[in-house]
C-alpha cells in the first residue's frame, strides 16, 4: 500500500459508488453505434456492422458515420471526390515525419504528425458543424497518407503521393507498397477497415469525447484518441497477436502454448471483451477474410494456428476471441508490417471519433466524472524544521 493511501480509510457506499473503468456506466447518449444485446452485434447507425462490411465500401461507411444514413450515388460520388481532393500532406508535414526518429512507434509519428495538421488549418477554431465535417473528411483523407509516407521514410524509399482514381484501401496499397494488389486482398483489407471504423465510447472515443467537451478542437481529440488507442490493452493489442503467432512459430505448437500460458496465468492477447461476452460479433466476418488471406498468400499455418489457440481458450475458459486476433495475422500476410497494424487501425477508428466529436460538440456539457479520495484525513502543514 502506498505511504499516502490513509489506513483508516473506510468506504463509505452511501455516498459513492465507485465503478473501476467506469465500468457498466452510463454517462452520456449517443446515436453513432450500440452493441445489440439481443442480437450480439455492432451496429452503426442502426446498421449491423457486418452487413456494411460486406455490402458496402469503407466510404460509404465513412459517410454514414458522418451523416446518419447511407448516401446515394450522387452523394456518394460527391463525398468521394472531396476526399481524394484532401489526400496530399505539407511540405512541412512531409518534413516533420523525416525528422523524428526512426526508433519511434509509427503511432508516435502518427500523433505527432495529426498536431501539425491542426496547427497547419486556420479555422482550428471553428466548430460549427460544416467545418467540422470538412476537417473530419480531411483526417479520413490524410491518415493512410502519413502512415505510408512513415513507412516509406523509414524504409529509405521514396514518398509516393496519394493517387485520385483509386479508393481509399486500394490507394493505401500503392502509397504503402508502390503497387495494388489483386482485388482480394483489397477488399479483405477494406472489410477490416469497416469492422475497425467505431465501437461506441471505448476507451480512445471516450478520450476524445472528453477532449471535445472542454471545447477543444477536433485535432485536440483525435491526438488523444490515437494516444489512447496505442497501448495494448485497445488498440496495440493487434501487433501483440501476431508477436504472439511468431513466438509460437508452429501452429502443431500452439495448443500446448495456450495451455502452458493459461496454466502460469500469462496474459494473451485478442481474447475477451469488455462488452461482448459470447463473442465479438465482427470477428466471424474479419476470419473469413483471414481465411481468405491464406488461401490467397499460402501461408495456411498462422489460421492454423488461430485455430488451435482458438479452441484451448475457448474450451477452458469460455472466453472468445476479439476483432484484434483474426486482424493480426490478416495483416501480417497481406506484408504490413507489425508495427503499423495500430495506425491501420487509426485510419479506420479516425471515422467513428469523428463522428463522436461532432456529436458531442452538438449537445455539449464537460465530461467532469467525481472519484472518491481515500488519501490522507486533513492535516496541518508543519514547519519545515519540525518535520
Amino acid at each position: 500500500m502506498s505511504e499516502y493511501i490513509n489506513p483508516d480509510y473506510v468506504p463509505e457506499p452511501e455516498r459513492m459508488n465507485v465503478k473501476k473503468g467506469l465500468e457498466g456506466a452510463v454517462i452520456d447518449t449517443t446515436a453513432v453505434s450500440k452493441v445489440n444485446p439481443d442480437t450480439n452485434s455492432l451496429v452503426y447507425r442502426g446498421y449491423p456492422v457486418q452487413d456494411l462490411a460486406e455490402n458496402c465500401t469503407f466510404e460509404e461507411v465513412a459517410y454514414l458515420l458522418y451523416k446518419g444514413e447511407l448516401p446515394n450515388q450522387s452523394e456518394l460520388a460527391a463525398f468521394t471526390k472531396k476526399e481524394r481532393s484532401l489526400r496530399a500532406l505539407s511540405p512541412a508535414a512531409l518534413a516533420v515525419l523525416k525528422t523524428l526518429p526512426r526508433k519511434c512507434h509509427p503511432m508516435d509519428s502518427l500523433r505527432t504528425v495529426v498536431s501539425l495538421l491542426g496547427c497547419e488549418d486556420e479555422r482550428i477554431w471553428d466548430d460549427t458543424p460544416a467545418t467540422n465535417l470538412d476537417k473530419a473528411i480531411s483526417l479520413l483523407a490524410k491518415m493512410p497518407t502519413i502512415v505510408a509516407a512513415d513507412y516509406r521514410i523509414r524504409k529509405g524509399l521514396e514518398v509516393l503521393a496519394p493517387r485520385t482514381d483509386l479508393s481509399i484501401a486500394a490507394n493505401f496499397f500503392y502509397m504503402y507498397f508502390g503497387k495494388v494488389p489483386q482485388a482480394e486482398i483489397v477488399r479483405a483489407f477494406e472489410v477490416s477497415l469497416t469492422l475497425y471504423a467505431e465501437h461506441s465510447f471505448n476507451a480512445s472515443t471516450f478520450a476524445s469525447r472528453v477532449v471535445t467537451s472542454t471545447q477543444s478542437d477536433i485535432y485536440s481529440a483525435t491526438v488523444a484518441g490515437i494516444g489512447a488507442l496505442k497501448g495494448p490493452l485497445h488498440g496495440g493489442a493487434n501487433e501483440q497477436v501476431m508477436h504472439m503467432m511468431i513466438e509460437i512459430g508452429d501452429a502443431a505448437k500452439a495448443e500446448s502454448w495456450m495451455l502452458d500460458a493459461l496454466a502460469s496465468k500469462k496474459k494473451v492477447m485478442g481474447f475477451g471483451h469488455r462488452v461482448y461476452k459470447s463473442g465479438d460479433s465482427r470477428v466471424p466476418t474479419m476470419k473469413k477474410y483471414a481465411q481468405q488471406m491464406a488461401q490467397v498468400t499460402g501461408e495456411s499455418k498462422w489460421m492454423k494456428m488461430y485455430d488451435g489457440l482458438e479452441k484451448v481458450m475457448v474450451e477452458k475458459k469460455k472466453i472468445y476471441p476479439n476483432l484484434d486476433f483474426p486482424s493480426g495475422p490478416a495483416y501480417y500476410m497481406m506484408g504490413f508490417e507489425i508495427e503499423f497494424f495500430t495506425p491501420i487501425f487509426v485510419m479506420a477508428r479516425t471515422t467513428g471519433w469523428s463522428a463522436h466529436v461532432m456529436e458531442q460538440v452538438a449537445n455539449n456539457r464537460i465530461i467532469r466524472p467525481l472519484s472518491e479520495y481515500i488519501g490522507a484525513a486533513q492535516r496541518k502543514v508543519a514547519p519545515l524544521s519540525q518535520r
